[in-house]
């Protein structure tokens, strides 16, 4: 017997509402178990514009309405200037879902084109100008945690990476004080799985 497309929908509402609520218990998991996220926090949620952000921004968004603690939300993209990043795609949603937001501009990406040079990695320089301006940005909004949205997935292969090209067994921890001891970075899906 074949399925009816109206079968086929509620198959699909009904896994899409199975993973939401994985995500959210997954993602309130790690809360509690690293003291991520405490009464009065004010959490400034670091969007990319890519999914995982996007996922984690949905689940905090979820935990604040149902959490016994209460905690405010801001979110914050940077806009490194790059060609061809659609803008106007991330306030548009975060003014329909009705969430404080900021959008901060710094044109890192002519910087790090600058200065490395053609063919070579520009993670490592673009990775530092972002953290350096997200910290400034926490700093100016007074914020007490910074999230963001590394899985996983992402924790594993960065255990692995240092394991196999620096030999340390180091990976990216759940939540951390920077080293000059001004903010706390959280990351709230590191139980999640990418898949």
């Amino acid at each position: 017997m074949s399925t009816t497309p109206v079968e086929l929908e509620g198959k699909v509402k009904t896994e899409f509402r199975k993973l939401k609520k994985l995500l959210q218990a997954t993602t309130y998991r790690a809360i509690m178990d690293f003291h991520q996220i405490e009464e009065g926090d004010k959490v400034m949620v670091c969007l990319s514009g890519g999914k995982d952000s996007y996922t984690m921004l949905d689940c905090l968004m979820h935990i604040k309405k149902s959490a016994k603690f209460n905690f405010d939300i801001i979110a914050v993209n940077l806009d490194q200037k790059q060609p061809g990043f659609p803008e106007e795609v991330l306030p548009k949603y975060l003014t329909e879902i009705g969430v404080d937001f900021e959008i901060v501009e710094k044109d890192t990406y002519s910087i790090v084109m600058e200065k490395v040079p053609a063919g070579k990695t520009t993670c490592s320089l673009c990775s530092r100008l972002r953290r350096g301006t997200l910290y400034e940005t926490a700093k100016r909004l007074g914020v007490t945690k910074i999230a963001l949205g590394h899985h996983k997935n992402d924790i594993v292969e960065t255990l692995l990476l240092n394991m196999f090209f620096n030999g340390t067994m180091e990976t990216m921890p759940c939540k951390f004080r920077t080293d000059n001891g001004e903010h706390v970075v959280i990351r709230p899906l590191a139980y999640c799985k990418e898949k």
